[in-house]
């Protein structure tokens, strides 16, 4: 949500500032806008919609400041406007923020600002913060360090969360930048210094980062950074190289970045699988410090996440039980920490988030360690803030995610939950060897089998043009085909805003049934040898009653009026869930565009949910 960028060096500000803006797209916004320092004065451009806009304003061509700062908001306090845009002004106009996150006390300070004659001209709590640093640089502060002093006396009175840029016209040299619970990174290379609320959005122009910590300040200048603890006690800090191809963040010639993901799904694969394990060997965990003996003591496991990765993470739960007999529950991360869960130190808890920045689960994170639980965080983005409080990480390697509905970022966390669940079950010796060798055998096979799919998509797209125009449509699976139900579901909902369910088959006769008439679509997966059956029946129910089925099987099914079947291929039942949930996310894909919609930024969605 929102995205970040700034710049200072020796080139022109805009063009780097509206090219890291357009890459930050992905993270949904509703506005933009930037701030330059020109002639000795700020320049703010602005407006609601897309970064385009910008660039039709006549004046940012005009621009010569090397230093800036940008914005793209999702609007949290007050609608989508010019006025409620980023950057804000002081009154003075003297200090222009950027600011992700949210204050949650900016109503009070709002009333202290206009009892000292401050104006405010958005709905925004964003607009406090420039009026506080004014308030605090004309008020008492000493003239050492005095711009960056004023800052920390603005961010002690916020509470909240918060990622912000700051910069001034009394002090065209640098930019200062602060930040709590929302990620703040910065690319440094000679002579100038890149600022980013995601390290795809400057990969172009460095692989040498800083990643700043909570209570963190950077005051930025374009041949050197100063670096200061929450008491303004300046320290060094190592840099981080980051080795992704920024290349990897384009659409190398596919149409949208989320069909190029779905595509990369058999090179993500292998990246996560890796060297975790060899035919013949153990799986190698060196990243954590989990033994056997530490494994004995466990007597629960959560896994904690929101959205896609909370599906994943059911799959997770179910290699983890049957293979390490270790008791397994996944909760939803803005759940988690407000029903007092029980937890000690004889608890393992695993918190799953792509991003690695997402509030939800940090916070949960965060509760977990303070009930002495041990943690292990599973992410895609090497320093991101989940990272950086877990005991333990473990990355999907899965490359940069643009689309903001995940794909190959979640059979990723599936096939990596899976070689961890191998693992405990190695060190605990609760599986037999030969079970656990022929899934490491179906592991290593699994890419070449997505690609096997994603040579047969003919019959999904035919699908997908039958059913496009229909407003509601169903999903059924048992035990893992449930679990991908739910994920085929929300791919539906999230990208082509059609309204869909998930009902686990057992349950249709319980309620849902009632929903079934003549001619909605119903979607069954069948993929578990073991339930074919029940669930071939569930389905038969619901064609009885007039509906539209597509079943996603890897049995031969015979006998059957269904009306489309898409074949995948047999896997072991664990892993599965890779290879059918291909299909619904192409059927997604194909739905979507056959209406017409932005499949890459769907509307009031966010990659990175940066606020609770």
């Amino acid at each position: 949500m929102c995205g970040i960028v700034g710049y200072i060096g020796n080139k022109k500000a805009t063009p780097i500032l509206i090219n890291g803006l357009l890459s930050l797209e992905y993270r949904g916004y509703d506005s933009a806008g930037i701030a330059v320092i020109e002639n000795n004065e700020i320049c703010v451009l602005k407006d609601k919609g897309r970064v385009a806009n910008l660039r039709k304003i006549p004046e940012i061509d005009t621009l010569e400041s090397s230093i800036g700062i940008a914005h793209t908001r999702w609007a949290t306090h007050g609608k989508p406007s010019k006025e409620n845009s980023h950057p804000h002004l002081d009154n003075s106009k003297q200090f222009a923020v950027v600011h992700n996150g949210i204050i949650e006390n900016y109503n009070e300070l709002k009333e202290f600002l206009c009892s000292k004659g401050y104006k405010f001209l958005s709905q925004t709590d964003t607009e406090v913060i420039p009026n506080l640093i004014h308030y605090y640089y004309t008020n008492g502060i000493s003239d050492d360090d005095k711009f960056l002093r004023a800052v920390k006396s603005a961010i002690d009175d916020l509470k909240g969360s918060y990622a912000i840029e700051v910069i001034s016209n009394l002090y065209p040299d640098r930019v200062i930048v602060v930040r709590k619970d929302s990620p703040l990174v910065i690319g440094t290379s000679k002579e100038e210094n890149f600022i980013s609320s995601d390290i795809p959005a400057i990969l172009s122009y460095t692989k040498n980062f800083y990643l700043l910590d909570d209570y963190e300040y950077a005051v930025v200048y374009n041949d050197h950074i100063q670096f200061f603890d929450n008491s303004l006690i300046e320290h060094s800090k190592a840099i981080k190289s980051i080795e992704w191809d920024a290349t990897a963040a384009e659409k190398n010639g596919y149409e949208d970045y989320m069909l190029k993901e779905i595509y990369e799904q058999p090179n993500s694969i292998r990246e996560t699988i890796g060297t975790r394990f060899k035919l013949g060997e153990k799986c190698c965990f060196d990243d954590i410090d989990i033994n056997k003996e530490y494994l004995k003591t466990v007597n629960k496991i959560y896994i904690v996440a929101c959205g896609t990765a909370m599906h994943a993470g059911l799959v997770g739960k179910v290699a983890i039980e049957k293979l390490c007999n270790i008791p397994t529950g996944v909760d939803i991360a803005s759940e988690f920490r407000y029903r007092n869960p029980i937890i000690d130190e004889n608890t393992l808890c695993i918190f799953i988030s792509q991003s690695g920045e997402t509030a939800d689960t940090i916070a949960a994170l965060k509760l977990a360690k303070e009930k002495k639980a041990k943690t292990i965080a599973i992410s895609n983005v090497i320093g991101s803030s989940i990272t950086r409080v877990a005991d333990y990480t473990i990355y999907t390697h899965a490359g940069p995610e643009i689309a903001v509905a995940s794909t190959k970022a979640y059979t990723s966390q599936i096939i990596l939950l899976v070689i961890l669940a191998m693992y405990f079950a190695e060190n605990l010796e609760s599986c037999k060897k030969d079970v656990l060798d022929n899934l490491k055998v179906d592991i290593l096979d699994l890419p070449s089998k997505i690609e096997a799919v994603l040579n047969e998509i003919n019959g999904i797209k035919e699908f997908a043009n039958k059913i496009y125009t229909e407003k509601d449509m169903y999903f059924l699976g048992r035990g893992n085909d449930y679990y991908v139900a739910m994920e085929g579901s929300l791919k539906l909902k999230e990208i082509s805003y059609i309204h869909s369910e998930a009902y686990a088959s057992g349950e249709l006769k319980h309620g849902p049934i009632a929903l079934i008439e003549n001619d909605v679509t119903v979607i069954g997966i069948l993929t578990d040898s073991n339930l074919v059956d029940k669930s071939i029946s569930n389905i038969q129910e619901v064609v009885s009653r007039g509906a539209k089925t597509l079943v996603i099987t890897n049995q031969r099914l015979t006998n059957n009026n269904f009306d489309f079947i898409i074949n995948v291929p047999e896997t072991n039942n664990l892993i599965s869930p890779v290879l059918s949930v291909i299909p619904l996310q192409l059927l997604a894909y194909y739905i979507s565009k056959n209406k017409g919609l932005d499949v890459d930024k769907p509307r009031n969605l966010a990659k990175s949910v940066t606020v609770e």
